[in-house]
């Protein structure tokens, strides 16, 4: 039997129809703003298609453009700038950054209660004490709500994730921590990494390398999330060859269709949820 495909498209639409209901009951349009340095084509097409996701709920954005010679102190006081704008509810930097800009300076820079990216280090160390961040980062997140379509209960699962991005990789491995999972994390230097996903129950695969894992890298039953977006020979693909194993796994995640549209909803929800934090001593 060919594998149940676990539709990114279907969820995410579901949270934006009930994140457009919300809106459309507040007394203002929650607003994102996006930073976007310099001209790299995929960031590009990626706050595109947040822009258009957002104008489809009733989400106001600001988009803000630097060139990618803008100094790192003019990025810094625009960000001061919104975290000191009561209209901004969300904030986000789109990565990567050019080479001369210091990410990590410029995302501490970002109020912890306006990072919607979950990706500042207060979110992040409150998410890795499993406690409660103001935000946690959306495709980890989306790749949770993914999950448990097929797999409420993840007590015990074992699952390994290809990939330690700050981003993906380690929040996710926390996520499910918190969920009693047992978690292998596997990057570059890793040895032997078929053997360990032959033994998992669940591999998410998040390092950017198409078609990587293969039949032979799972074992039958196995529920698997592709993160990737390769182009090979014109076309979109993910890290998992999909032909190879859909016969294998349980359920799986198609590339396009799965793990991104579900990215831009988390990050839509978390904006709504930032602008109901910050007007909740004004109800």
């Amino acid at each position: 039997m060919s594998a149940q495909l676990i539709d990114g498209r279907f969820l995410a639409q579901s949270i934006k129809d009930a994140l457009a209901q919300q809106i459309a009951k507040l007394p203002q349009q929650p607003r994102l703003d996006i930073v976007l340095v310099g001209h790299d084509e995929a960031s590009e097409i990626y706050v595109r298609n947040k822009i258009k996701a957002a104008d489809q709920i009733g989400l106001k954005t600001v988009l803000h453009l630097f060139d990618e010679t803008v100094s790192e102190e003019e990025l810094l006081q625009a960000i001061e700038a919104m975290n000191n704008d009561k209209m901004v509810n969300g904030i986000i930097v789109q990565l990567p950054l050019p080479a001369n800009l210091d990410m990590h300076r410029i995302i501490n820079k970002i109020d912890p209660c306006k990072d919607v990216d979950g990706f500042h280090p207060y979110n992040t160390g409150m998410l890795q004490n499993n406690q409660n961040p103001y935000f946690i980062a959306a495709t980890p997140l989306g790749i949770m709500q993914l999950i448990k379509t097929v797999c409420p209960n993840l007590s015990g699962k074992n699952v390994v994730i290809i990939g330690a991005s700050l981003i993906v990789g380690r929040p996710l491995a926390t996520l499910l921590l918190n969920q009693e999972c047992t978690v292998t994390i596997t990057h570059i230097h890793t040895k032997n990494i078929k053997e360990l996903t032959r033994r998992a129950d669940i591999v998410v695969a998040a390092c950017g390398v198409a078609n990587l894992v293969k039949a032979d890298w799972i074992k039958d039953g196995a529920i698997l999330i592709d993160v990737g977006i390769n182009r090979l020979q014109g076309k979109i693909c993910g890290d998992i060859d999909f032909a190879d194993v859909q016969d294998i796994a349980s359920a799986i995640t198609p590339v396009p269709g799965g793990v991104g549209p579900m990215t831009i909803a988390i990050l839509l929800q978390n904006t709504v949820t930032a602008y109901n934090l910050q007007n909740k001593s004004e109800k």
